[in-house]
């Protein structure tokens, strides 16, 4: 699922799954069914052009104005259904990511900024030098997810637990991610945008 992004014909808009840069939503405005999101992130946005793909909470969204350090995006009524950006508050800290260039390095993982499904922390357990987090999801979404596959949650690159269930999976959260993401703040019952890993998806198309 994306937003109002990746709308022009051939567009390939790619991320990594690693977080750039913590973004602050500075409003959300209704106007005729769409809402206009403003998110200021001032180490990205001088860089960002009306019309480049930036992933907001791993959502790929289309920047329809630049205001100095403030990217304006528009969510169209699909986007606010399948993603939890229509929830986001005022001062609401989000991940940001700019698409890939073609000469960036490449880390993480192939993240389309598509998401698959909402999913919801069902539980966090405090270990040893390390966050689980458990999330619940439907079972078509959960299908996609291999133990030591890629997902990403909220945008962020991440490795699916050795434990699966029918309908959650776990994610481990080692210092760096905490440190880096807002990933630790989440509470149970939290919604999160999860996107599950391209290649296991196309594996998974019927023949």
């Amino acid at each position: 699922m994306k937003g109002s992004s990746c709308i022009l014909p051939g567009a390939a808009e790619m991320f990594t799954g690693i977080i750039r840069e913590i973004g602050t939503v500075v409003s959300l405005e209704r106007r005729r069914g769409l809402v206009e999101l403003a998110v200021a992130a001032p180490h990205t946005a001088p860089a960002v052009q009306p019309m480049d793909s930036v992933a907001i909470q791993g959502v790929c969204l289309t920047a329809v104005r630049v205001q100095r350090s403030v990217m304006v995006f528009e969510l169209i009524p699909e986007t606010q259904r399948l993603t939890a950006l229509g929830r986001l508050r005022q001062g609401a800290a989000v991940h940001v990511e700019p698409s890939l260039g073609l000469t960036d390095r490449f880390h993480g993982h192939v993240v389309l900024g598509h998401i698959d499904g909402l999913g919801r922390v069902m539980r966090r357990d405090e270990r040893r030098g390390e966050l689980v987090l458990t999330i619940g999801v439907t079972a078509a979404l959960r299908a996609w997810l291999v133990a030591k596959g890629p997902v990403a949650v909220n945008g962020v690159s991440l490795t699916v637990g050795a434990k699966l269930a029918p309908r959650t999976f776990q994610v481990h959260l080692i210092p760096e991610t905490r440190r880096r993401t807002r990933l630790a703040e989440l509470t149970v019952g939290s919604q999160v945008n999860v996107e599950a890993d391209y290649l296991a998806k196309v594996v998974r198309q019927p023949r």
